[in-house]
């Protein structure tokens, strides 16, 4: 017992995960917005797979964004990649979208398995990093670059596990503004809530569920900021100015 004991005392302490004191959407290292002198926005869509539902792909709003040169960030998890090899590869081939990591398997990020909207988190630190790497390493054999933001399913985390992401060099996207709620508004509502943005703010939707009011109301907000003055960047565009929840 006694040599076990000292052995304990020099394992490295990157193998124990602490216990969490958070747990949701904004727990400390999380990002949910960026320094600006200028009017802009950071548009991030997820697409997150898993079903023939959540697997499908609002075709009319990206093209929307191609047209008007609107860059984003799009978080896709592994299972709408298999669901959609080809479109992921033009998507990841043009240079207005940066790629995000929405997860190998859409759970929670928790060391000991914390659940919400009835969908198991993660339970170690072996499943947080699984979860991570798992879609990072199928991104970057697609891509040839490995993604340096991630957005897990269900966009919660406790704040341990958003600090072995962090320790690995991963940056945890949060977002200033819901705009559709997964999907569930109406465009009159998604709508609104981006026109409310504020310079720096970084805003979640969609871009899996065409038959929603996504699409319509993203179109009819941007359309409005761009009369204000607004633009529009990815998150890579702005990696030096990012703001962390403390």
């Amino acid at each position: 017992m006694r040599q076990l004991s000292i052995l304990a005392l020099w394992m490295p302490l990157a193998l124990f995960a602490a216990e969490p004191s958070q747990w949701g959407e904004n727990v400390t290292g999380v990002t949910t917005r960026f320094h600006t002198d200028r009017k802009e926005i950071a548009l991030t869509f997820d697409a997150c797979g898993g079903s023939a539902k959540s697997s499908q792909y609002d075709a009319g709003l990206i093209d929307y964004l191609i047209a008007n040169k609107i860059p984003a960030t799009l978080f896709i998890n592994a299972r709408w990649i298999d669901a959609n090899p080809e479109i992921f590869k033009r998507l990841a081939a043009n240079p207005l979208f940066e790629i995000g990591n929405h997860g190998t398997a859409h759970r929670p990020l928790s060391v000991n398995g914390k659940s919400v909207y009835n969908i198991s988190g993660t339970a170690s630190r072996e499943e947080v990093e699984g979860e991570i790497e798992g879609n990072s390493r199928k991104i970057e054999k697609l891509t040839g670059k490995r993604p340096l933001f991630f957005r897990s399913g269900t966009a919660y985390y406790d704040d341990e596990a958003v600090r072995i992401a962090r320790e690995k060099g991963v940056e945890i996207a949060g977002f200033a503004i819901v705009a559709d709620a997964g999907a569930t508004l109406g465009s009159a509502e998604v709508g609104r809530r981006i026109r409310s943005a504020q310079s720096g703010d970084i805003i979640i939707a969609h871009m899996n569920h065409p038959e929603s009011g996504t699409r319509e109301g993203v179109i009819e907000a941007i359309e409005a900021l761009r009369a204000e003055g607004f633009g529009f960047v990815r998150l890579g565009d702005v990696t030096g100015r990012l703001q962390q929840l403390p």
